[in-house]
């Protein structure tokens, strides 16, 4: 008898679309005024919804009754805080336990199945466990210095992806400086892991045109606090002006194919800019931040657009040819292998 030696295929894709984490859903702020929202999600199709207290819901989006759609195009509404069914009525509460219909006492076992949320200022996440265990770790709580920065800028963009490549950029140095034309690109430290936190800090100058006039050259330092596959938080500090910003880099898987990466953004009340780009010296403080926001939310939503061509045409490479310059590529995906069913995949 002879045995023949398995072929292990020389590029295995990555072995899950959907690792296990906190991710992005919606903000309170959508979910208010559209008093019910609908959408795939992590492969389910899922409705959202704020419950009389306050408190927000992420249910499936099918009655256990007779399968039902639960969403707004199929009748679906929030009565009293209730998820309504547009078949028979049946009455929902935000533990996703039927508590009512119009002509019978509800059943015990109609119950939805509802993700577990977490809240960082207006920003909804949902819990996605493998084998829908219960959350393993926290995310951070809201800073606690809000009161001086401007209101969100959120840019969304679908494309085909995977979570863990669109965060393998916070450690891959070297396509700044080869991609968006980053200078001295310098890590600050060396890039640290604990337990499900990874935090990866540089430094970088960037010279940019503006209104193909002035040219101006940005210093930056980044430090990004990594938290899962679907949360990136960067904390940023723009040295010539004198500006702080704030950069939420949320991966949420759509189907298993697709992804939905939301960048979402802040700017700190700035007082006295040191430069006066964009006219900053002669506006009132008031106006200074949200206009610096949109500014430099533009430019990391063309900054992502860039990769974004890469990402939807590469293939993953599980033993990647690095070089010195490509930074803390494997650290990062040994980081990673905690978030799926199998750890050896």
């Amino acid at each position: 008898m002879i045995t023949r030696r398995r072929e292990q295929p020389k590029n295995p894709p990555l072995p899950s679309p959907f690792p296990e984490g906190w991710y992005f859903v919606a903000t309170r702020q959508a979910v208010q005024k559209a008093k019910l929202l609908q959408k795939t999600w992590m492969g389910e199709n899922i409705v959202i919804w704020c419950g009389e207290n306050g408190q927000i819901c992420v249910a499936e989006a099918v009655c256990p009754h007779l399968g039902a759609d639960l969403g707004p195009p199929a009748g679906g509404c929030i009565r009293d805080g209730r998820l309504i069914c547009p078949f028979h009525g049946y009455e929902f509460d935000i533990t996703g336990q039927c508590v009512a219909t119009p002509f019978a006492d509800p059943p015990r076992t109609a119950r939805l199945r509802v993700f577990e949320t977490r809240e960082v200022l207006g920003l909804i996440f949902a819990w996605w466990g493998i084998g829908e265990r219960e959350p393993q770790w926290s995310l951070p709580a809201d800073p606690p210095d809000q009161g001086d920065w401007s209101d969100f800028e959120i840019n969304t963009l679908r494309f085909p992806g995977h979570p863990q490549e669109t965060t393998e950029n916070s450690v891959d140095l070297a396509h700044l400086r080869y991609v968006h034309g980053y200078d001295n690109v310098d890590p600050v430290v060396e890039v640290s892991v604990d337990g499900v936190c990874l935090e990866s800090s540089f430094n970088f100058k960037r010279s940019r045109t503006i209104a193909r006039i002035a040219k101006l050259t940005f210093d930056v330092s980044a430090n990004a606090h990594i938290f899962g596959l679907g949360y990136s938080f960067v904390e940023i500090r723009e040295h010539s002006i004198g500006m702080d910003l704030r950069l939420w880099v949320l991966a949420t898987p759509v189907d298993g194919a697709l992804i939905d990466l939301s960048l979402v953004s802040q700017v700190r009340e700035i007082r006295n800019p040191k430069r006066r780009i964009l006219g900053l010296g002669f506006l009132p403080p008031g106006l200074r931040a949200p206009i610096m926001n949109k500014f430099m939310a533009a430019q990391q939503k063309d900054d992502v657009l860039q990769d974004v061509i890469i990402w939807r045409h590469k293939q993953y490479r599980s033993r990647p040819r690095l070089c010195r310059s490509d930074g803390k590529i494997m650290p990062f995906r040994y980081y990673c292998a905690q978030f799926y069913p199998d750890p050896h995949d």
